[in-house]
């Protein structure tokens, strides 16, 4: 990419693509096409075509994506599948007849199999049944990987996918009706340490800061503390308790999303489709994208204690079994991308004091 080239990123205002957007305005690459969503519904198919015609970007990350939790995920199972896939396909089809140099796909590391070997190589893909839970929001990321590699071996296009772990960082989705486990631990953690200080003003003001549907800061001390249980945040007998779903066996990988941010310009700028074709060796060309993540993972109990000990919450953690746990592990092989010339840098720990700093001074 040229400093001069226009840029679009699909979905600037979510974790993913804010990150690639600062990352790229920080290296000076200044011509970004950035439209809010009231200027663009991605889900409509003339509306995206209007703007790729209008606006000609050269370069496109697609990192527009509805993302949630597991419960998100399982209760929303239709909404999850047709959003992604209208949104994927108006974009890469647009950015195929609008002639865009490059494309790059930000799929999810739930594409593999629920029962994945460890670590998960790109071409362990469709070898085996997908997580229940989560499986509409795969099945749909999975198609967007396709269409890039099928669009480039009919089109010759050069539209790549890369697939990262779980990630965390700067404009997160703290929304406990459908965030991911490390968001929603930090939150559930700094309410909770204001119950156990009585501090019901520290919950208004974090419920004025990121409201949440039901839960309105307006209402007592005795409703605040009532509602704060359908999240799993209990007190009771003067002692506090944030209770979480599953067993906390399972073991996940975290990534940063500046780490993330590097790694995809980094593969924009020195990374071919035609590149990782080679690189594989293979007579029929399929699995052709790229894990991204830190390589390390830990037990969801060893990321609660954690996230414990950065909040400062000296309340109880109890896990509530009969919920599901999801897939027991996901953790990233990301050799061939570390073999390319990219590795992550941003160490759990740090990267989660970061966030809870930022988290507890919102701008």
């Amino acid at each position: 990419m040229q400093k001069s080239d226009r840029i679009y990123i699909a979905g600037h205002k979510g974790l993913v693509g804010s990150a690639i957007t600062r990352h790229l305005q920080n290296a000076g690459y200044l011509n970004l096409i950035l439209p809010e969503r009231s200027e663009l519904d991605l889900i409509n198919q003339k509306e995206v075509d209007d703007f790729f015609t209008k606006e000609k970007p050269d370069y496109v990350f697609l990192a527009a994506a509805k993302v949630g939790g597991i419960m998100a995920n399982n209760t929303y199972r239709a909404d999850f599948i047709y959003e992604n896939l209208q949104i994927q396909n108006n974009i890469i089809h647009a950015a195929w007849k609008s002639k865009v140099k490059k494309l790059l796909f930000l799929g999810s590391s739930c594409i593999y199999p629920r029962d994945c070997p460890q670590p998960m190589k790109e071409e362990y893909l469709l070898t085996a049944p997908l997580e229940y839970t989560n499986e509409p929001y795969a099945v749909a990321k999975i198609a967007g990987m396709k269409m890039c590699e099928s669009y480039n071996l009919q089109y010759g296009t050069d539209f790549i996918s890369v697939m990262p772990t779980n990630l965390y960082g700067p404009n997160d989705n703290y929304n406990l009706h459908g965030s991911h486990v490390l968001p929603a631990l930090i939150r559930k953690m700094h309410l909770a340490q204001c119950l156990v200080e009585n501090n019901f003003n520290g919950i208004r003001e974090d419920l004025k800061a990121r409201p949440m549907v039901g839960i309105e800061p307006g209402l007592s001390d005795e409703m605040l503390q009532k509602s704060l249980q359908e999240f799993g945040i209990f007190k009771e007998n003067n002692k506090v308790e944030v209770r979480l779903w599953g067993s906390g066996k399972p073991r996940r990988e975290f990534l940063h999303s500046d780490d993330l941010a590097e790694a995809v310009i980094f593969v924009m700028n020195n990374i071919s489709f035609a590149d990782v074709v080679k690189e594989r060796g293979e007579k029929e060309v399929r699995n052709t994208h790229l894990n991204i993540g830190f390589g390390e993972d830990l037990s969801i109990s060893e990321l609660a204690e954690m996230v414990k000990e950065v909040v400062g919450y000296s309340g109880a953690i109890n896990w509530d079994a009969s919920k599901p746990d999801g897939t027991f592990r996901k953790l990233m092989d990301v050799s061939r991308l570390n073999q390319l010339g990219w590795k992550a840098r941003i160490n759990l720990t740090d990267g989660i004091r970061e966030v809870y700093k930022a988290y507890c001074n919102p701008s």
